[in-house]
């Protein structure tokens, strides 16, 4: 059956020809009468779990979804940034991309434990596209509908969480030696009678892709596919438009340059696409309904950001980060506490797959700054990348963070096939015991 978003997809095709793959990309991700993100898309308007795309309804995990020590420890970090800041009242944390604000809400309680009056300096701002996930939100936060940041003289932190790895991007590919952009259009279908969605490599759209790779001096091979997102720039101005003085937390999954355009490692590139916590990789079938993503390309996220006045002050894996945050420390107390057997293995798992190295703990973390007090302008030693000697302390101080019902259990939430290999090696050796 063809979804709103492909009919969408479709009558553009019609009326002007082959479209860019962002283009593509962007209806059926953001289209407001029918894209997956949207309140008339995907799962976002199934009620499957009540939480959209995320969780054991939905298509994917988040690291917020998976244990709330990821948005606890994330907090240790927002208390270094406040006191760099010298304590502003109020402290801004702004978070696009917020979906079911499960991030916001694990932050918010954990901040309660913060000393010096930390909690009641921080203002959480839930940014989102749509309406539609409001009533799930904490009361202490502030929810906006909105595409991008439509905001000024903010002092605090923007988070952003998975966000831009959902940016369209366009697909290019080399063939004979030329720079060429992959378009989606119509081709008909002898068997069925029906048109059919299909590839086909054009001219590219616009001169910034061939500058792009310039500019990161890639060169891609022959019959090498790679993604683009162009996105970026936009992105990091209006981040810098809206930030005063503060720091920018981006967590998300992808690669410096040299390594995301491997030829070796990836020659078609990193797009995928996900329906209910299968690697699909068919763009064309469920358009709407399900997830489409691509690596990001965190050398040009630096780049555009210095263009936008934002300097980097860290860059790590979000499993290094988070030890430096006092995850183990924090482990350690959530698996020694007593509770029922069930519920034990299932915090042990979550918390766990914060950090596995094949998993969310390959994830990186980039902190950015700008109009950074004189003091710290010098890049400052930040704990996620230099563990300080106040963590330990600050983490023994939080209140423990365990599974609630708006989390995700993996060993129950996955489905079966997904989930095997992790509980056997991880949890059925011993699951009250450290690894």
């Amino acid at each position: 059956m063809t979804t709103r978003a492909e009919s969408e997809i479709r009558r553009r095709i019609v009326e002007r020809g082959p479209i860019p793959f962002a283009e593509f990309m962007d209806v059926a991700l953001y289209w407001p009468r029918g894209g997956y993100y949207s309140a008339a898309g995907g799962p976002a308007a199934s009620g499957s779990e009540g939480d959209g795309p995320f969780g054991p309804g939905g298509d994917y995990y988040t690291s917020p979804m998976t244990h709330p020590a990821f948005g606890a420890l994330l907090s240790v970090q927002l208390y270094q940034f406040w006191l760099l800041l010298d304590r502003p009242h109020p402290f801004w944390v702004v978070e696009p991309g917020s979906g079911n604000g499960q991030l916001c809400r694990d932050i918010l309680q954990a901040a309660k434990s913060l000393p010096d009056g930390f909690s009641d300096s921080l203002r959480y701002l839930c940014l989102d596209r749509s309406h539609q996930w409001a009533s799930l939100l904490p009361p202490q936060s502030i929810p906006v509908a909105a595409d991008g940041l439509p905001l000024r003289n903010v002092r605090g932190c923007v988070v952003s969480n998975e966000l831009l790895d959902s940016f369209p991007v366009h697909q290019v590919r080399v063939e004979q030696g030329s720079l060429r952009e992959v378009y989606v259009a119509l081709q008909s279908d002898n068997s069925s009678g029906d048109d059919r969605l299909v590839e086909r490599l054009g001219e590219p759209s616009t001169p910034d892709l061939a500058v792009r790779l310039q500019q990161l001096g890639i060169k891609l091979d022959e019959d090498q596919t790679a993604e683009i997102s162009l996105g970026l720039d936009s992105w990091a101005s209006s981040v810098a438009g809206a930030l005063e003085a503060g720091f920018v937390l981006t967590i998300d999954y992808g690669r410096r340059a040299e390594d995301l355009y491997s030829a070796e490692l990836r020659p078609r590139g990193t797009l995928v696409t996900y329906y209910r916590h299968t690697q699909t990789d068919t763009p064309f079938r469920q358009i709407g309904r399900q997830d489409i993503t691509a690596q990001v390309d965190f050398t040009s996220v630096v780049n555009a950001g210095r263009r936008a006045g934002m300097e980097p002050l860290g860059y790590a894996t979000q499993g290094q980060f988070l030890r430096n945050l006092g995850f183990d420390q924090l482990r350690r107390r959530v698996t020694s506490t007593p509770m029922p057997v069930d519920q034990a293995v299932a915090n042990r798992a979550g918390i766990l797959a914060l950090t596995r190295a094949d998993g969310l703990g390959d994830f990186k973390v980039l902190v950015q700054g700008k109009n950074l007090p004189p003091g710290v302008a010098g890049l400052p030693e930040l704990w996620g990348f230099s563990q300080g000697p106040e963590v330990r302390d600050l983490v023994q101080g939080l209140s423990l963070p365990l599974l609630s019902p708006r989390h995700i259990s993996l060993p129950q939430g996955w489905p079966q096939s997904a989930v095997q290999e992790f509980v056997l090696d991880d949890l059925m050796n011993g699951p009250f015991g450290d690894t």
